[in-house]
């Protein structure tokens, strides 16, 4: 066997495995109502189950259905248990070894032609529980019947869509032996569910590989994108820094800003020292290179000349009348003027 059989076969065992211990978790769970026929010495059957108000207590199987009552309500969605006489089977005992208790059904099958007259696919057939003979075999007790016998009964009860049915007859040394089960089709299939989930697990397989492949390739575009970005990082930092000692280069047109731009600590300065002790300024705007002032003094019009006498200063002008209040100390001046930015050391 090649080494991709070998894992399928694997695969196969795992997935059905994890079916069947799926579907046992929920038929424990949800365990569904049973309905038992046991068959009488006269060949009709004793209806036993949790509510039979109204049924009858005989039920007979004539031409391949069950007459005489109307089972549908009482068997729909229960597991309906099928117990026959032991007069219909055969029953042959069959001694193993203790290790072939884990196999014994697998057992059972490969030798019912030889214990029986049938073969594994025209015959029903079952094993009692084995039990211990010494410590070195087990017994235990075959039953075997016609598989013609089982499915007659099993296909007079399908229409009637219980959960599943089963065939059952009494063991000679007490018990009862299953040798036909069938599930209907709403019931969980332990092969479809394995189906499902190795359908399940190649989807998740293939999109873990389409997804290691996106995540791959947005990996590397990302990758390109943070290149291209500290690239252009590079470039500006560049740009920013200019060719050293050029006029046009940020860093000079920054310094020359500086330098042309009039300060605030300077303008108010020169301003303190030019103006007489008797004028008090009370608003001082500074917008670019434009300056006014506005306050109060004992003569408006000679404070024009001493500010255009200012290096820091020109086109002093009034822009607001001169006004004078009688509880004013002096006149209300409005002067602006033009800087003249002084700021190189």
């Amino acid at each position: 066997m090649s080494s991709l059989g070998t894992l399928r076969a694997i695969f196969d065992a795992w997935t059905g495995t994890v079916a069947d211990a799926a579907v046992a978790g929920l038929e424990r769970m949800v365990r569904p109502r049973l309905v038992r026929l046991v068959e009488g010495e006269t060949g009709a059957f004793a209806l036993e189950a949790a509510k039979t108000e109204g049924a009858p207590t005989a039920i007979v199987f004539e031409d391949g259905k069950f007459a005489g009552a109307d089972l549908a309500p009482v068997v729909l969605g229960c597991r309906v248990e099928i117990v026959l006489r032991p007069a219909r089977f055969l029953f042959r005992p069959l001694e193993l070894p203790m290790r072939a208790a884990d196999f014994l059904e697998g057992i059972v099958r490969a030798q019912i032609d030889r214990l029986t007259p049938w073969s594994a696919g025209e015959a029903v057939f079952g094993c009692s529980a084995p039990v211990a003979q010494g410590r070195e075999s087990i017994t235990t007790m075959i039953a075997a019947a016609p598989r013609r016998l089982a499915t007659g009964y099993v296909e007079a009860l399908s229409g009637l869509h219980p959960s599943a049915i089963a065939v059952l007859t009494e063991a000679p040394e007490g018990g009862r032996i299953k040798v036909f089960e069938q599930k209907s089709r709403g019931a969980i299939d332990p092969v479809r569910l394995s189906r499902t989930l190795q359908a399940v697990l190649a989807v998740a397989a293939i999109a873990a590989v389409l997804g290691s492949v996106i995540a791959g390739y947005l990996a590397d575009s990302l990758s390109a994108q943070e290149s291209e970005l500290a690239r252009q990082i590079t470039q500006r930092r560049a740009a920013i820094r200019g060719v050293e000692g050029g006029e046009r280069s940020p860093l000079a047109l920054l310094e020359r800003r500086k330098y042309d731009t009039p300060a605030s600590v300077i303008v108010l300065e020169s301003l303190s020292r030019l103006l007489p002790d008797h004028t008090f300024v009370t608003e001082m705007h500074l917008a670019g290179n434009k300056l006014q002032i506005s306050g109060i003094t004992r003569d408006a019009p000679s404070l024009i000349p001493l500010i255009e006498q200012s290096q820091h200063f020109t086109r002093a002008t009034f822009y607001a009348p001169t006004t004078r209040t009688p509880s004013d100390p002096g006149e209300r001046f409005h002067i602006e003027a033009q800087i003249v930015a002084r700021n190189a050391p």
